[in-house]
């Protein structure tokens, strides 16, 4: 779906420090796709090139084949790739929220009825269906997140990329934005593309790139990525929580396995652990 090829990316014109570095990556169709990196990394950069918000300074990226730098190309590589934004009251511009999901469909020029079918099944999807009415201002940052999820969905794209969606969200909005993105990726086929800082959202992946100073350095299932604490750390990351007990439990001399990275995983091992010590 999505290929970049040797992406070099500097906001100036000095290419001596760039903020991608020969970046060459692709995206399968159907897939589910977690970036990290630390604070200047590159993640963000790279997934404003997904649906050429940016456009390479080196290098090409191609959506669906297409050239990304072409400008006949443009509208329909963002038909393709939807983008969302960490900060959903900077997305949001209507007083209503059907209207607010409705608004990039009117700069499509989507006839009216249909675009009454795309809004309503958006909401459905989202699960936002008894909020069409309200004011989005008096939604919960989760809520509002979702909407704006919504907004891209009635467009209809094959991928969405998510740079952050979380960041500004409590740990409740946290868990309703990841239901959404999983139902959005297995249920309905699509694509998603999901910037974080938060390994626990990373684990819920099927693959994990991880960035460092504008490369790629791991490239991996999340398993394979999370059993490498060491070098996660050492680029300024993390693990799963879940990971990080494993670890410790193992420095004091529980044998418990060293690649869970998943809550249900954890319990199934103390549960274990337990019957082995009181059998």
């Amino acid at each position: 779906m999505i290929k970049a090829e040797n992406v070099t990316f500097s906001y100036s014109d000095d290419l001596s420090v760039p903020v991608l570095d020969n970046v060459s990556i692709t995206v399968a169709d159907g897939s589910f796709v977690a970036v990290l990196g630390h604070n200047g990394s590159g993640k963000s950069t790279l997934a404003k090139h997904f649906n050429a918000i940016l456009l390479p300074s080196g290098g090409k990226v191609y959506v669906f084949g297409q050239d990304t730098a072409k400008k006949n190309a443009l509208l329909d590589v963002r038909k393709k790739v939807g983008m969302v934004f960490q900060n959903p009251d900077n997305q949001i511009v209507a007083t209503v929220v059907e209207e607010d999901v409705a608004f990039g469909l009117e700069n499509l020029g989507v006839p009216s009825d249909e675009m009454h079918e795309r809004v309503g099944k958006a909401l459905d999807a989202v699960q936002m269906s008894e909020f069409a009415k309200s004011a989005p201002h008096n939604l919960s940052g989760g809520q509002k997140q979702r909407v704006a999820i919504a907004g891209i969905i009635a467009m209809r794209p094959r991928c969405i990329v998510l740079d952050e969606p979380t960041a500004m969200l409590d740990p409740s909005g946290r868990r309703e934005i990841m239901k959404t993105i999983k139902t959005l990726n297995k249920d309905m086929g699509i694509t998603v593309v999901l910037i974080t800082h938060y390994m626990d959202e990373a684990a819920q992946a099927d693959r994990v790139i991880v960035m460092d100073s504008g490369k790629v350095c791991m490239d991996d299932c999340p398993k394979n990525i999370f059993t490498r604490r060491e070098e996660l750390l050492a680029l300024g990351l993390d693990v799963p929580q879940v990971t990080e007990l494993m670890h410790r439990l193992r420095e004091k001399g529980l044998r418990v396995r060293e690649d869970i990275i998943y809550t249900d995983e954890c319990i199934e091992e103390l549960v274990s652990l337990l019957e082995e010590k009181y059998d």
